[in-house]
Parts: structure tokens; C-alpha cells; sequence
């Protein structure tokens, strides 16, 4: 064959020593992006929570950034540098992931696509297919979340394809929490809005200067208050609404104020 119509060589002779750096640039890669989780974790920890969200924020970029950078080192040992090998290499991958790994491709197109978009981050409250709780983690297939119980869930990246994803903070270091009471339709209403305002606000674990709402909706079986307000840090969130609710009971007894009977059952 012409040597001048003959294809450029596309894999370059495997040798020991490439073997060798495959293999160190793995470990190194997995020692440092576990190392870059620990470090954010621990910094993020330190410092106020306001600052907490942001440093979270760029764990999931500082480790993608390993893994592209190892995953480069490691096509520079195996493929002849030139233009064609490149195109070539990323359409045989892509269509590898397309066919053989449908589901894992999309998760890992899902994860690149969460992590530039920050759809969530670590340290935000979200809940998708109704998992709710805190993002510990955002990998590349998954992320992990730890509910209020505790739990850790963990996610497929793909979700973001068919459901929709509720973020209650957005990179924010606070979350709106909501107290619901049900009370007797025979008291003074201006006087229950006024008392759980105050509740709300000389909480400890209240925001200082945020909003306080209180929305009011008449039932055939009594009165419905829904108590907003927003937690000074997002977990504390449940204690916050437990003190809300305990307080405020305290108060509906000081006033006589009974609570809502139930709906009685309707006979056709």
C-alpha cells in the first residue's frame, strides 16, 4: 500500500511505562478528588453560614476539573496526538455511551450539565422524585442527599430529564419554613396574627430582619394559619418549626383558644 494514501496510526504502542502512569494518574486522581472533599467539607464547616454555600458550591467543579484533567492524561498515552484521533475518539465514545451504557451516559450528560448549570449544589435543600433533603454531594452519575431523618438518598443525575426539582434555598444559607395551625372558628383573629408574629420573631433561631407572613384560610371545620418564616440557618429548619409550633400552642392556651374540631364524616 502507498505509504501516502495509508491511515495515520491512531493507538500508540502500550508500554510499561504507560501502563504505569495509567495507573498512577487513577490513584492520584481518586487521592485528590477525595482530598478536595474532605477539604471543602472541613473549610465550609469553619466558617459562617453564609459562606458555607458558596465554598460547597465549587466542590463539584474542582473535582469534575481532576477528572477531565486525568481523563485527558490519560487519551495523551494511549491515542497519536492529531485532530482525526480526537473527532474519531469522541464519536466512537459517544456512540459506545449511546448504545452499551444508554443509562449511564445520560446520567453522566445529566451530571456535566448540573454541575456547569448549578441546578443544585452541595449544601442546598432539594427534593426530586420525593426525596427531600441536603445535597452532601454532586458526582458525576449521582447526587447524594441526607433527608431530615438522616437517610441518605442517592439520586440518578438523569432525573432532571423527567421530573422536576424543587431547590428551597438556591445557594442560599437560609429556607423559608412553615408552621400550620388549625383552630376554633370562634376567636379574635387580629389577636392570633399578632401573637404569632411575635412567636415568630423572638425565636432564636429566627432570621433577623426577614419577613414574617401569615396567611389566613376559613374552613367549613375551623380557621387554617400558616406561620412563614425563615430559619437563620437551612438545618435548622425542623427545630425551627418545632418551636414555632410549641410556642405558639403555649400561646393558644393562654388565650383559650381551642383548636379546630375535625370535619365530621358526611353520610350519602
Amino acid at each position: 500500500m502507498n505509504s501516502e494514501t495509508a491511515l495515520p496510526p491512531i493507538l500508540k504502542q502500550l508500554t510499561v511505562e504507560n501502563l504505569l502512569l495509567m495507573v498512577a494518574a487513577i490513584a492520584a486522581a481518586r487521592i485528590l478528588a477525595a482530598t478536595l472533599k474532605v477539604g471543602f467539607t472541613w473549610l465550609a464547616e469553619k466558617t459562617p453560614p453564609r459562606w458555607r454555600i458558596r465554598i460547597l458550591g465549587w466542590m463539584p467543579i474542582a473535582r469534575l476539573t481532576v477528572v477531565l484533567a486525568t481523563t485527558a492524561f490519560i487519551v495523551s498515552l494511549l491515542i497519536v496526538p492529531s485532530w482525526q484521533n480526537v473527532v474519531g475518539l469522541m464519536a466512537g465514545t459517544g456512540l459506545v455511551l449511546s448504545f452499551a451504557l444508554k443509562d449511564y451516559g445520560s446520567c453522566l450528560l445529566a451530571g456535566a450539565v448540573t454541575i456547569f448549570e448549578r441546578t443544585y449544589q452541595p449544601g442546598d435543600w432539594v427534593e426530586i422524585k420525593g426525596a427531600y433533603g441536603e445535597v452532601r454531594s454532586v458526582g458525576l452519575r449521582a447526587v447524594r442527599l441526607v433527608t431530615l431523618d438522616d437517610t441518605e438518598v442517592i439520586v440518578p443525575h438523569s432525573a432532571i430529564w423527567a421530573s422536576p426539582i424543587h431547590n428551597a434555598t438556591s445557594s442560599s444559607h437560609t429556607v423559608l419554613c412553615v408552621a400550620e395551625f388549625f383552630l376554633h372558628p370562634d376567636h379574635d383573629g387580629l389577636l392570633v396574627k399578632e401573637h404569632l408574629r411575635e412567636v415568630a420573631v423572638t425565636s432564636p433561631l429566627w432570621l433577623p430582619g426577614s419577613d414574617v407572613v401569615i396567611t389566613v384560610e376559613e374552613q367549613p371545620w375551623g380557621t387554617k394559619y400558616r406561620l412563614k418564616a425563615y430559619a437563620r440557618d437551612s438545618r435548622e429548619q425542623k427545630t425551627f418549626t418545632t418551636d414555632l409550633t410549641l410556642r405558639s400552642k403555649t400561646i393558644f392556651r393562654e388565650l383559650s383558644i381551642r383548636p379546630a374540631l375535625a370535619p365530621m364524616a358526611v353520610t350519602l
